[in-house]
């Protein structure tokens, strides 16, 4: 893996570096043979002297991304590299579990050779209910007031300007965002 690590608010020292590099080239493990991707990570120093760490790692049939905040970027970097391992444990039972059903995998993964790494059952991935519902059509702003009403953290409506089905969502810094369905 080939690796692009910028920092904003941040110098990106060798020692921030090749901590990313030694944590992240750790996932290497869980592939049959390394992939030929480019890890892009970005560093960045908030205002409120926190740090955030974000990592999106495009595979040929998956996208590895995840962020984390935290007040240390070394333990940030660690928790990341914590949920793209998780990540990737999901996604191989998915494609486990359909190489049992359909045949071969286009995505091979190994067994990690740490003990303590648990593997997703098929039951972790169980569908546990299905709401069905007429969409109102509305425009962002009031969906936003429904979803907060109802308290959730998205919502799904048809958008009355373009008559597609959207979704807002609050996301993690406090703001909100929208899904535009093609």
């Amino acid at each position: 893996m080939k690796y692009n690590v910028r920092g904003e608010n941040i110098e990106v020292t060798p020692a921030i570096r090749e901590y990313v590099e030694k944590k992240i080239s750790k996932l290497e493990r869980y592939f049959t043979e390394a992939p030929d991707a480019t890890v892009h990570v970005n560093l960045r120093f908030n205002q409120d002297k926190s740090s955030k760490v974000e990592v999106t790692i495009p595979l040929p049939q998956l996208v590895l991304r995840a962020e984390e905040t935290n007040i240390d970027m070394y333990a940030g970097i660690d928790l990341i590299t914590d949920k793209l391992e998780r990540q990737i444990r999901k996604h191989k039972t998915k494609v486990n579990r359909k190489f049992r059903e359909k045949g071969e995998p286009s995505f091979t993964f190994v067994a990690p050779e740490s003990p303590e790494v648990h593997d997703y059952d098929d039951e972790d991935l169980e569908l546990v209910r299905t709401k069905r519902f007429d969409l109102k059509p509305m425009d962002s702003e009031e969906a936003i007031l429904q979803m907060n009403m109802l308290g959730h953290s998205f919502y799904v409506f048809t958008n009355s300007d373009t008559n597609r089905t959207n979704v807002v969502y609050k996301r993690k810094d406090g703001r909100y965002g929208l899904i535009e369905a093609h």
